[in-house]
């Protein structure tokens, strides 16, 4: 939950992920999770008061985020995704919501494992084949994951932005009632001066590159 501007949603970077996955899921046989709001909003765009930002930080997601992983680890899934809008532009190095979902997904392996086989697992002979397997492409470190919902082949194909026309666009092909045309006149942030060019046709054809990313890694 981050402000995005007079015209659109607070929750825009959840909602972003939420309709397109719905998308995604006539698809595919998938389990869609209910969606989780709250990250490292952070106040940089503009302080709470007034503006609807919700910031929880990095240190309080990281232990919620591990024991959402290691429940479903003891369930049994074994092809977990975690997808991420929020300031995705960093992902590679990472910022404050998915380095902490990214860490949380390792700790939550490591201890899954260590409750299964015990201490020295890694260490066991049953591992021995361990970096060949890894060579192969079998990585049981691969059981959770953790994605931008924009991969960075877009970046110079679709408008990556915060509540500009890019965002805005997005908006209007998956959830026309998140923005509000009508307060384009009152955005005063110079993010935001590239909105009112936003229309759903542009949105559309983000949401098509979203969805060829997320069948070449959800369904490889």
């Amino acid at each position: 939950l981050e402000y995005h501007g007079e015209h659109m949603a607070v929750g825009m970077d959840t909602l972003a992920v939420v309709k397109t996955l719905e998308l995604f899921e006539r698809e595919a046989d998938i389990v869609v999770l209910p969606p989780f709001y709250y990250g490292a909003a952070s106040y940089a765009v503009a302080p709470p008061e007034g503006s609807g930002s919700v910031q929880v930080g990095g240190n309080a997601l990281a232990p919620f985020a591990e024991e959402l992983f290691f429940s479903l680890l003891r369930i049994g899934f074994r092809n977990v995704h975690a997808i991420i809008h929020h300031q995705t532009e960093n992902f590679a190095a990472g910022m404050p919501t998915d380095l902490a979902f990214k860490s949380a997904g390792r700790q939550a392996i490591f201890r899954f494992l260590e409750k299964q086989r015990g201490e020295g697992w890694w260490g066991s002979e049953a591992m021995a084949d361990y970096y060949a397997e890894h060579a192969a492409g079998e990585n049981f470190f691969n059981w959770v994951q953790v994605h931008p919902l924009m991969p960075a082949t877009m970046n110079g194909q679709y408008p990556f932005d915060h509540a500009g026309i890019g965002e805005t666009s997005l908006m209007l092909a998956l959830c026309p009632e998140a923005v509000d045309a009508g307060h384009f006149a009152d955005n005063t942030g110079w993010y935001t001066a590239s909105a009112p060019e936003a229309s759903a046709e542009l949105g559309q054809k983000g949401v098509a590159m979203i969805l060829e990313h997320l069948r070449a890694m959800l369904l490889a």
